[in-house]
């Protein structure tokens, strides 16, 4: 009996072993690269030409809801100055009156946080699309076997995203 588990520990500690040597082993010549796309996102020109695009395309909306929030501020203020000398119907009326707007006001907020997302996600979307176009091109012109975008882990020395930000500030932008 120990005979046989002695040999079944023995042969489930070889597998890892074997699968390794049977693994793929990549040729001595290849190349690899890596992207920062946050990055990308968030330090290039067409990045941050699409997000004050954005700030512009909303910020109506984003005064009217400041507006809304000082009006709030103030009645707030008001009631807690004033609840002590106000009648029991009429303390009543304002903080309906109060948390009505207040609803109205998280309504509008959310609407809006909703819709400057979609409109960011959209510009960001050309953006992504552009720099995979760079990313191809960078990778075919200079052979490259791969180029990673996500990675826990990436060596500066294969860190591609400087020519990558380069190369998209110099190129026109997608049409739409």
């Amino acid at each position: 009996m120990k005979k046989l588990s002695a040999v079944a520990v023995l042969a489930a500690l070889a597998l890892p072993v074997a699968a390794q040597v049977n693994a793929p082993v990549p040729a001595a010549g290849s190349k690899f690269g890596f992207v920062h796309t946050e990055r990308i996102l968030r330090d290039s020109v067409p990045a941050v030409r699409a997000q004050k695009k954005i700030e512009a395309e909303f910020k109506k909306r984003d005064d009217e809801l400041a507006k809304i929030a000082d009006q709030l501020k103030r009645m707030q203020d008001e009631h807690d100055k004033n609840s002590v000398t106000m009648s029991e119907g009429q303390r009543r009326n304002k903080e309906r009156e109060f948390g009505d707007q207040s609803r109205d006001f998280q309504r509008k907020q959310r609407e809006y946080q909703e819709d400057v997302n979609v409109r960011r996600n959209e510009e960001l979307a050309q953006v992504i699309e552009q720099a995979n176009r760079i990313i191809r091109q960078i990778a075919e012109s200079e052979k490259y076997d791969i180029i990673f975008q996500e990675a826990a882990y990436a060596n500066p020395r294969i860190d591609i995203t400087d020519k990558v930000i380069k190369a998209l500030e110099a190129s026109k932008p997608a049409a739409k």
